[in-house]
């Protein structure tokens, strides 16, 4: 039997469409490959959902409409409850945020779809970024001021150098943990969903009767695409949840 994707992972690898050297500075490499092409297929479903949405002031508003506000709402609910009364500043990146993962994790459920986020790349990128903006917030909110945050009130002098070892730790740690969650949850969904799917294929071809009873397990497959579905959403909005838990800290030194 011949199958397109022989191993569970290989659906993670980044490969190229085509690629082309351009003798420019030397040999400059330009391709295109399957995470960037998903890339740009995320942004353009970002901008083409709220494009649709637009209600362009009608007094009806559309079913598109009418999503999109939900979400505005859920996404505004979730900021200021995070963040506090500075949270106007930071809805619409988080609101961004939230959508170009949601729309990249959904796009990974269509079948030999590529899910950028299961890139490990393009993960610890996100939370690295967010991690850098966060320290500079810091730093340009309250100076030096901020290396306070490092020091818990109440230490006793002497637990300062070990506390203080710690805090560091555990503070350089989100640069990475932020990422690693979203990229551990995502592909460990997706290989099992591709190792079911695989064993299910075969079952279903080894004759009518073991087709027939291949229902039952099938019936389960599709309950766990849909809890691979429901993942998705909330791998986003964990995402988003924890990113203003590291704004509030950057503001309020908690």
């Amino acid at each position: 039997m011949t199958h397109f994707i022989s191993s569970p992972l290989e659906q993670f690898e980044v490969v190229p469409f085509f690629s082309v050297t351009a003798p420019i500075i030397g040999d400059i490499n330009l391709s295109l490959t399957n995470l960037g092409l998903y890339a740009f297929i995320t942004v353009f479903l970002v901008l083409g959902l709220h494009i649709i949405g637009n209600n362009s002031h009608a007094l009806v508003p559309s079913g598109w409409s009418v999503a999109l506000e939900s979400a505005y709402a859920s996404v505004n609910s979730m900021v200021r409850d995070q963040i506090g009364s500075a949270n106007e500043i930071y809805l619409p990146f988080i609101y961004s945020l939230f959508f170009f993962i949601i729309i990249a994790n959904l796009n990974g459920n269509v079948p030999y779809a590529f899910t950028i986020t299961t890139s490990i790349m393009v993960a610890i990128g996100l939370s690295v970024v967010i991690f850098i903006g966060v320290t500079i917030l810091g730093l340009y909110t309250h100076g030096v001021h901020f290396f306070a945050y490092f020091i818990p009130s109440g230490t006793p002098l002497g637990l300062v150098p070990l506390l203080v070892l710690i805090e560091l730790i555990s503070y350089f740690a989100r640069a990475f943990s932020l990422g690693i969650r979203l990229f551990a949850n995502m592909t460990a969904g997706h290989t099992l969903l591709k190792i079911l799917s695989t064993f299910l294929a075969q079952l279903f071809t080894s004759g009518i009767i073991v087709a027939v009873v291949t229902l039952i397990p099938f019936a389960v497959f599709v309950a766990l695409i849909g809890l691979e579905i429901a993942v998705s959403v909330i791998q986003a909005f964990v995402f988003c949840v924890l990113t203003c838990s590291y704004i509030k800290d950057a503001l309020e030194l908690h």
